[in-house]
């Protein structure tokens, strides 16, 4: 669990929300379409996994936040349908630590302090041999395990220019197979359990009305 299980969301929060997403959709829509997606599914997966309502909205927050860095990578480098070189490959690698400085200047509230750990750790593997500090197993911190696993589904699933997404028993095989070195076992069976119910349930209408379809 989180350190900090409960806290207060400032009013100004969904605000400052909409300000960095409306920024990261005119660089980059498709990356802002992925992050809305995965900020939906890190509540749902943190609420399943038994996260209260308040770690349930870090979990979201940190989610619409995760890759908000790549608007500081070329669009070269993040649609390039080839294999990323070595230097385009250590750039892509540095978008969480990037993600993470673009939400610091919020941190002085808590609630946005809460969310850089899951910001800065969402590619760090169970096996330690994820970035961009190469943490060990459950000392990963619980918001990044989460939304590893939703982003690598949504990752996986959606549609590219370059590729064609891939169907959803392909993508648990590969969840399946990746339990434990990269992806925190319990987890993907909470996913794995809960993801075709998802679909039938609705989304955060809060954080619809006041961010996604603000930014629309």
């Amino acid at each position: 669990m989180m350190s900090s299980s409960w806290g207060d969301i400032p009013a100004w929060a969904y605000e400052a929300a909409q300000a960095l997403m409306q920024s990261l959709k005119v660089v980059d829509p498709v990356t802002y379409a992925h992050c809305c997606r995965v900020g939906e599914m890190a509540r749902k997966l943190a609420r399943d996994a038994g996260l209260n309502e308040y770690e349930q909205k870090v979990a979201e927050f940190s989610g619409l936040f995760h890759d908000i860095g790549k608007i500081g990578v070329p669009q070269s480098i993040i649609a390039k349908p080839g294999k990323l070189d070595e230097a385009e490959h250590l750039m892509m690698q540095n978008h969480p630590v990037m993600s993470e400085q673009i939400v610091e200047p919020l941190a002085k509230h808590d609630f946005f302090a809460a969310l850089l750990p899951g910001i800065r750790g969402h590619h760090e593997r169970m096996d330690g041999a994820g970035y961009p500090d190469k943490i060990l197993g459950e000392d990963i911190p619980m918001v990044a395990r989460i939304i590893l696993v939703v982003d690598t589904y949504d990752a996986m699933s959606q549609t590219r220019a370059y590729r064609k997404g891939l169907p959803d028993d392909v993508v648990y095989a590969e969840l399946k197979r990746c339990s434990g070195t990269q992806f925190d076992p319990r987890l993907v069976q909470v996913f794995l359990q809960a993801h075709e119910g998802w679909k039938k349930q609705t989304n955060d209408l809060e954080t619809f009305e006041r961010i996604i379809k603000k930014t629309a």
